[in-house]
């Protein structure tokens, strides 16, 4: 286990986060609660929209189940969790069932307008997003165009390139 850093980004391309995917997921999750409670990486995709290669037949709710199922792991979902970030905004238990969920911006620039970034300040999630670009498939510097076309600050700027990173993995 020396050297280990976290596991992922694992993806469940035809069935989505199911029961039986949750199942797989629980030895590994076990292992990296009991490494230092390590992150894992999940491929997420949000449900609605345009069709392209790589996209799961995942829904919010099985996003959600994964969140409740392994409340103690940190968890990192990949292309802005499908866009569960935005349920952080509510009054009752789902704020208390992602707060081990950070959120990447892999594809970003394919998927959302740059108010993303700004929509995860509102969320109060900022602290939460990490720079993930997707390359080769996507350059970083289409990302940067994003950040600053956002109306993020630039400390939060500063968090999201590295800095939200350092801290999760130390």
């Amino acid at each position: 286990m020396e050297g280990l850093s976290g596991a992922g980004e694992l993806a469940f391309y035809l069935s989505g986060i199911d029961k039986e995917a949750l199942s797989f997921l629980d030895p590994v999750m076990a292992v990296l609660r009991e490494n230092g409670n390590l992150p894992c990486m999940i491929h997420t995709n949000e449900p609605v929209g345009h069709p392209y290669p790589g996209k799961t037949p995942i829904t919010l709710e099985q996003i959600y189940t994964l969140a409740q199922t392994f409340p103690d792991n940190r968890i990192i979902l990949a292309h802005w969790g499908g866009g569960i970030l935005f349920y952080n905004i509510m009054k009752k238990q789902a704020k208390e069932t992602l707060k081990n969920i950070w959120y990447d911006t892999a594809a970003s620039p394919f998927l959302f307008d740059s108010q993303i970034y700004d929509m995860a300040a509102i969320a109060g999630v900022i602290e939460k997003v990490l720079f993930g670009t997707d390359f080769p498939l996507l350059t970083p510097d289409r990302y940067y165009q994003d950040l600053d076309n956002s109306r993020i600050t630039p400390r939060q700027k500063e968090m999201v390139l590295g800095e939200n990173a350092g801290l999760l993995f130390g």
